[in-house]
């Protein structure tokens, strides 16, 4: 079956009190919307289109812009279109704005809402294999729930065929008590689709085009209607308040942190840990409480991350200790230990079995293999050899108020506590500068620089 999807997301979610366009709102540092597009990447759709209304400029933007690890997803991306409803006049007529774009290219369109980030892309697969089944002219992803999160209720003959659906702010109070529910998740033969989409008539306390009255035309014409009944609730969570918000980003915080720990990581405490669905961790790692891992991180093995550690797009070897760090942007080779209190900027690299100690930062820099840089210093721009010995308070002074410059520093180097180094500047292979000096010109190799400004003393291999 070659299928089609439309996403939903022209809403302007005036529940949300926001400026921000509500499918933009992030769940899991993700923008909602994204989900939807994950999901419709996962179930193969050869083409799709997203349909946007308020603030279309800047949800096109965002989603230009979007990436995912997941092989799949970028062709998705590839054949994605945007078609706009500029007029908000319902499900009916949003859908109708794709109909240019689709009409004649898939057997089946498959329809759900980019504010349903919760759905699992292997419910949405078995709701389209049953479709393909049942040659069915329409597909409902139905729920079975005492609580209606405001869903339109699924009516039913004595015999349990369909009839229809009616909004909740339609309904009467008969229809109000029906339990089962519709999810605003659809499948549909697509000719019928779209020769029928036209013929809608708007209906309702709104006067809107609903996409739902398709299934009471569907029945008059004796065509087959499926349904798939779920009794998830959390899955089918659509999201109109801030509160729906957070109680979506608890569930999916849940499930990436559930899928960590099945897969051989240790969460300390998951409540927590916040991971987002980017983040891979290599076996027997743990994570301590209050650790924020953002963006495409990724860690090794053996490693023990926090507690209070923020690690943002960066990729750790294994058995690395990073306690109480800010970590961004950066490449950590094996047996790194950081902190507690460091801060490692964007352009960092740590060669292995690196320590960084307490208040340290390194910002823009290359640290060689085995180099420790001691507590209350900062290394930026600059590119160390191995075994260098950074002492406490040591600064490079990298800015000359139009410029930033590097410092050079060679192997088995040692910096006294409180150096200043003038960048540019670069301190020869096994070199030495005493605590205090201000270096503003370059150290030979195997000398000793003292003073302020520093001069060099002595040959460091003289008698």
């Amino acid at each position: 079956m070659k299928l089609a999807a439309v996403i939903l997301a022209a809403g302007q979610g005036t529940r949300m009190k926001t400026r921000l366009p509500k499918v933009l709102h992030p769940v899991v540092g993700k923008p909602m919307v994204w989900y939807a597009l994950e999901t419709v990447a996962a179930l193969g759709c050869d083409q799709t289109v997203l349909v946007v209304g308020h603030g279309a400029d800047q949800v096109r933007d965002t989603i230009s812009n979007l990436q995912s690890p997941i092989s799949n997803f970028q062709p998705s991306i590839s054949t994605l279109q945007f078609a706009e409803q500029r007029e908000q006049r319902g499900t009916g007529h949003a859908v109708l704005q794709a109909r240019d774009a689709l009409r004649g290219k898939s057997d089946a369109v498959f329809i759900v809402y980019g504010d349903m980030p919760l759905l699992r892309a292997e419910t949405l697969k078995k709701l389209t294999d049953l479709h393909a089944s049942s040659r069915a002219t329409i597909t409902l992803l139905t729920l079975v729930a005492d609580d209606s999160m405001a869903f339109g209720r699924i009516v039913r003959d004595a015999n349990k065929r369909v009839l229809g659906i009616v909004e909740e702010r339609d309904a009467t109070p008969e229809q109000l008590a029906i339990r089962e529910l519709n999810c605003g998740v659809y499948c549909f033969d697509a000719a019928w689709l779209w020769d029928r989409l036209a013929h809608l008539q708007p209906t309702g306390a709104q006067n809107e085009y609903y996409l739902t009255d398709l299934v009471a035309l569907a029945v008059r014409e004796n065509r087959a209607i499926e349904t798939m009944v779920s009794r998830d609730a959390e899955e089918m969570l659509g999201i109109n308040t801030r509160v729906q918000l957070v109680q979506a980003e608890k569930i999916m915080r849940a499930r990436i942190n559930d899928a960590l720990m099945l897969s051989g990581v240790t969460l300390i405490d998951p409540a927590t840990t916040y991971i987002e669905p980017d983040v891979t961790i290599g076996e027997d790692t743990i994570i301590e409480p209050n650790t924020h891992l953002r963006g495409k991180t990724r860690i090794g093995a053996n490693c023990r991350i926090g507690p209070n550690a923020i690690i943002r797009d960066a990729q750790i070897g294994d058995e690395c200790a990073i306690v109480a760090s800010d970590v961004t942007e950066s490449i950590i080779e094996a047996r790194v230990q950081i902190g507690p209190f460091a801060r490692l900027r964007a352009g960092t690299h740590l060669a292995r079995a690196v320590r960084i100690g307490n208040f340290g930062e390194v910002k823009n820099s290359r640290v060689g293999e085995k180099s420790h840089i001691g507590h209350f210093s900062y290394v930026g721009d600059a590119d160390l050899g191995a075994r260098v010995n950074i002492g406490a308070g040591t600064i490079t002074c990298n800015y000359d108020g139009k410029r930033k410059n590097r410092t050079l520093i060679g192997d088995d180097v040692f910096i006294g506590s409180d150096t200043l180094l003038i960048a540019p500047v670069t301190i020869g292979a096994r070199a030495r500068t005493g605590a205090g000096a201000v270096v503003n010109k370059d150290v030979p190799a195997d000398s000793l620089a003292v003073g302020v400004p520093a001069r060099v003393i002595r040959k460091l291999n003289d008698k």
